[in-house]
Formats: structure tokens, sequence, C-alpha cells
């Protein structure tokens, strides 16, 4: 059993109504969400928009192996909206499923990178995930979420 810190977040539609949906198709996909973050509204990252991001962390647990994970997590994604740019890049959506952590374990695989790559960058998926593993220690940094949220918001 493994357990998945996961970053929910949207800023177009109901973002409230689809956290709830997504958070009860991966409770019935993926395994029983322990808890849950307070939610934080924060602005887009990587582009400019008018709308606010909603951010929720979720603490998952499943015996699903991370590929398996990610697979799902990007199907309930599909089922509630999400559209990807053909382009890529950042832009709106509806709802995003990140998978920051899976314990302590480093994983490098296609489609999936854990820790995520840049979740040291970004305080809006690491002041979710400090509500709920303030104390898991980053795996290749060292360093605790909690820390690591404290030194992006100094910069």
């Amino acid at each position: 059993m493994a357990e998945f810190t996961l970053l929910l977040g949207a800023d177009r539609g109901n973002p409230m109504d689809t956290f709830a949906e997504a958070t009860a198709l991966i409770q019935a996909r993926v395994g029983p969400v322990r808890c849950s973050s307070r939610d934080h509204w924060t602005e887009p990252w990587g582009f400019r928009d008018d709308h606010l991001f909603l951010n929720r962390a979720l603490l998952v647990e499943s015996d699903l192996e991370p590929g398996e994970v990610m697979l799902r997590l990007l199907q309930i994604e599909r089922e509630l909206g999400r559209e990807r740019p053909a382009k890529g890049g950042y832009a709106p959506r509806t709802i995003d499923i990140d998978v920051l952590f899976v314990g302590d374990r480093t994983i490098q695989e296609p489609g999936l990178t854990v820790p995520h790559p840049r979740v040291h960058e970004r305080a809006f998926a690491l002041a979710p995930a400090a509500d709920i593993v303030p104390g898991l220690v980053h795996p290749t940094l060292n360093t605790t979420v909690l820390a690591l949220l404290d030194r992006v918001q100094a910069e």
C-alpha cells in the first residue's frame, strides 16, 4: 500500500463541484482518500488569465502501481471535461490532477515522474501539500514539504 499525495487544480466551471466529483471518482477507482487540504485560491502559473485557480491536495492510499494510478487519474480528468492544448503548455482547465509524491519514492517512467519535477518551485502545490504532509521529505532534495514551501514563499 502506497500513499499518493495528489494535487487537484481548476479555474473553469465550478471547481468546488468538480473537486467533489473528482474525489469521489478517485476514492472509487484509485483508493481511499485519507485526508484533504484546505482550499487554496491562487494566481495562474505559467500563463496570464483573469480567473484564480482553486487548489486542493489529497492523500490517497492505493495498492495500484503508480503508472496505473496515473492512467486512472488521466481518465478521470477526461471524464470531468479536461481538454489539453494541442501545442502543450499551460492553459485554463476544468480539472488537473497531479501526482506530487508517492511516499518517499522516486519514479521515472513514461508519463510519470515522481516527485513532480517542479513541485519544489510551486507554492500553489506546496501549500496544499503542507496542509496534509508537512513533514514529508522530498526524496531527492532531502527537505520537508514545509521547508520547501517556506523557501518558495521567501523568494
